[in-house]
């Protein structure tokens, strides 16, 4: 999958969601329910856009998570249609992946076919822990053809207690299977982001910083979230943490439709850090990891 060449200083969302027109409302107010956190868009392509074009964002990259491994082919069928449209909409899908699907393999071999860029692993709605072996085969293969694999890292605000994304079964997973180009999403864990950062700062992982600054917005009328139990990262807890991965391997995300994409950007943009370094966040170092420059 080509992508388009837009300017030299791109804005990369590395991480958003998306949903068919037709499920996005249900789906977004079960799990609405479930995290207690605001949305800013209605979920759809068409949502992604219209944020898109407010905060000034050039390419999108849409990470969908498989929740039922029978329906794997036909999620990757809807990866491969947006994907055909990338040129004119600035929206790319990674594939969808789950590793108890039995023919994950020449499902990943058809992804590979067709260009796309990445897999999504999502272990705590896949329901198998981040370093079971069938995972660990799929980061093997990923290895071979050079995917990228964005996972789900951390506790997650709608499925509170499962641990199947910790660090350390990440750091499992990665010893076992070795070299991998992956982005451990929400700065590398999140609300556990110094024991990510003390078992996966050493490796080649990347991180994005999707749903990690500032406070969770609570769901409209929802007292779930108040006082420190909002807190996500500070500015001086983010940068610090980005000193300890590098900042050249820090990606911007706004797990959009879960955060304002236009307010992330100008929370990176406050940061105290180097313009070059934030230019880099916010885009150049995706376009050194997924090649398009």
């Amino acid at each position: 999958m080509m992508i388009p060449d837009c300017v030299n200083r791109m804005i990369i969302d590395i991480h958003t969601h998306v949903f068919p027109p037709r499920l996005a409302a249900s789906a977004l107010r079960s799990m609405q329910a479930n995290s207690h956190t605001a949305l800013f868009s209605d979920g759809t392509a068409e949502g992604l856009l219209q944020g898109m074009k407010r905060a000034g964002i050039d390419l999108s990259v849409v990470q969908p998570v498989a929740t039922n491994p029978a329906k794997l082919s036909h999620l990757n069928d809807s990866v491969l249609e947006m994907n055909r449209k990338t040129a004119e909409t600035g929206i790319l899908s990674f594939g969808a992946m789950h590793p108890a699907c039995e023919s994950w393999e020449e499902e990943l071999e058809r992804l590979v076919r067709e260009k796309v860029l990445g897999i999504k692993l999502h272990p705590c709605y896949e329901h198998i822990d981040m370093d079971d072996p069938r995972t660990v085969e799929i980061l093997k293969r990923c290895r071979e053809y050079g995917l990228v694999v964005l996972i789900h890292s951390g506790w997650d605000v709608g499925l509170p207690g499962n641990d199947a994304a910790l660090p350390a079964k990440i750091r499992r997973a990665l010893d076992a299977a070795g070299s991998v180009k992956m982005i451990a999403a929400h700065m590398g864990g999140w609300d556990c982001w110094e024991e990510a950062a003390d078992l996966l700062a050493e490796t080649d992982v990347y991180v994005d910083t999707a749903f990690s600054l500032d406070r969770i917005m609570p769901a409209p009328g929802d007292a779930h979230w108040q006082g420190s139990d909002a807190e996500m990262l500070s500015g001086e807890r983010f940068c610090a943490l980005a000193e300890r991965y590098g900042a050249d391997k820090v990606l911007f995300g706004t797990d959009s439709p879960w955060t304002d994409p236009l307010e992330e950007i100008e929370r990176i943009k406050a940061l105290p850090l180097p313009e070059e370094t934030i230019q880099g966040i916010l885009g150049g170092n995706a376009q050194k990891l997924l090649g398009t420059n």
